[in-house]
């Protein structure tokens, strides 16, 4: 039995421990409020119209120039030079997306990218395509009205002309197997492997899902080894070029 005076001294030594525990929780507390702060800081290029939003997550700043004439050459022909354009010369912001990861990837082991400039164009195309296509009428009705000067069709003509594009892309992507069992080894394939990539699958998991090509193969059961990682790289590729319009030519 603890007499008065311990009981005293036990509680303060109580109360004592809560209050550093509550300090260390409230550092702990203000540390990750800071790094959330600091991770979604918008950079002083973009200006202070655009706001920090920690739920924007990855942003990739993509500064606005366009070229104009600067003079003439020796030879008598127009030069030209990139000028900062936009509002207030002032760079933007947009989401980070999957090709944009496949660079960063690719920068930090000093590799080129996987992708060429016109296939992550043409993914990124199709997949604002997809969006509006699954958006209601008010999404590209507004769509309509955003243009300058904008033309008389309605919102159920761009609707129409929106899923021909999609129907046309995804003929060019094709039904065909990117990943065919026939070409990679079956101790390559992996224990679980459930059977070939078709390249729809294929393109609809890396531009609209946002999936990395190793997420691919781990979704089908295959084995992630340098051999299926360039297989399904070529197949990616090739599959964007048919988007494009490229025939039997490679790009990458």
């Amino acid at each position: 039995m603890m007499n008065k005076a311990e009981r005293i001294a036990a509680g303060r030594l109580l109360v004592q421990a809560a209050q550093e525990a509550r300090e260390a929780w409230r550092a702990e507390e203000a540390a990750r409020l800071a790094a959330i702060r600091d991770a979604s800081a918008i950079p002083d290029q973009c200006g202070p119209d655009t706001i920090a939003a920690p739920a924007r997550g990855p942003f990739v700043v993509e500064p606005q120039f366009t070229m104009v004439p600067n003079g003439v050459d020796k030879h008598g022909l127009d030069k030209w030079a990139a000028a900062a354009t936009g509002y207030g010369h002032r760079a933007s912001v947009r989401a980070a997306d999957v090709f944009d990861r496949m660079i960063a990837s690719a920068l930090r082991r000093k590799r080129p990218c996987p992708l060429t400039h016109g296939q992550i164009a043409m993914g990124r195309h199709y997949a604002m395509l997809v969006e509006l296509a699954a958006a209601d009428g008010t999404k590209v009705s507004r769509l309509d009205a955003s243009r300058a000067g904008g033309d008389s069709m309605g919102w159920m003509d761009r609707h129409i002309d929106i899923a021909e594009e999609l129907a046309i892309l995804r003929r060019r992507i094709g039904s065909r197997a990117a990943m065919a069992v026939r070409r990679i080894r079956p101790t390559d394939r992996g224990e679980m492997q459930r059977g070939p990539i078709m390249d729809r699958v294929l393109v609809d998991m890396v531009c609209i899902k946002g999936c990395a090509l190793g997420d691919v193969l781990a979704s089908h059961g295959w084995k992630k080894n340098a051999r299926s990682y360039k297989a399904i790289t070529e197949a990616l590729s090739g599959a964007l070029d048919r988007m494009i319009g490229y025939r039997g030519q490679k790009t990458s």
